[in-house]
């Protein structure tokens, strides 16, 4: 573990020299951020709403217990912003399309196509990892941005569904909970989630040597390391600003 942590870090290194050194092509970038973001963000959008709604559920009824029915917008706002949507889209997209950067970069290193690459005098790290770690590193907290709010609103459909509570008095705690700080943590949580699971993704597949075989078991390799490093890192990060 040590030393793939150590063949991440040089990685991602390589990408920083060859984007200051080389012209990263732009439609190259918003390729990779069809792919990385666009094609994850309905299976993101969804989990997160029903996370949302299932802790408006489950809140709703023991506030309206306790008399306290109109703080139910914003705990549900301070749940989602700085934990749940950042943290379950990233898994969404670590499962949706991590899996297909790591199997891409592995097919191509069991083909030989690396090797043909480096034959043109091309950094393959930079050439391969560094569009797709710039369009993970934008459009990551667009699709945590974009959860947040279907997540809200999914809660606030919840909790008038479940105890009648107004659309008024619901969005009045979230506006009074919330404030700029942690929507600006959420987003950075994102892009480093994104930049986290571009990484490890990659640099599994590059690892992978033999056929098509080994091909599965990086990618299942590669999805099992982004995840555990997703939850540290989250954890790092909460330590940092909120402890």
């Amino acid at each position: 573990m040590i030393s793939f942590i150590g063949s991440c870090i040089q990685n991602l290194i390589s990408c920083c020299k060859y984007l200051f050194g080389k012209q990263v092509k732009i439609k190259e970038i918003i390729n990779q951020a069809a792919t990385f973001s666009f094609d994850s963000l309905p299976i993101s959008l969804a989990i997160v709403m029903i996370a949302a709604a299932v802790i408006a559920l489950q809140v709703s009824k023991q506030f309206l217990m306790t008399g306290a029915e109109d703080y139910v917008g914003g705990s549900i706002a301070i749940v989602l912003i700085r934990e749940l949507a950042p943290g379950f889209a990233a898994l969404a997209i670590s499962a949706r399309a991590g899996t297909a950067i790591c199997a891409e970069i592995a097919n191509m290193k069991v083909t030989e196509q690396v090797d043909a690459i480096k034959t043109m005098n091309v950094d393959p790290v930079g050439y391969y990892f560094t569009p797709k770690i710039i369009s993970a590193a934008i459009t990551t907290p667009m699709v945590v941005l974009l959860a947040e709010v279907c997540g809200i609103v999914a809660g606030m459909i919840i909790a008038n569904n479940a105890i009648g509570l107004h659309f008024n008095r619901y969005m009045n705690t979230v506006w009074l909970w919330l404030n700029t700080k942690d929507i600006y943590i959420s987003l950075l949580k994102a892009s480093i989630f994104g930049i986290l699971i571009t990484t490890v993704t990659a640099t599994q597949g590059y690892k992978t040597t033999g056929g098509a075989v080994d091909v599965g078991n990086a990618v299942t390799q590669g999805a099992i390391k982004a995840t555990v490093f997703i939850l540290v890192t989250d954890f790092i990060i909460n330590l940092i600003f909120y402890l």
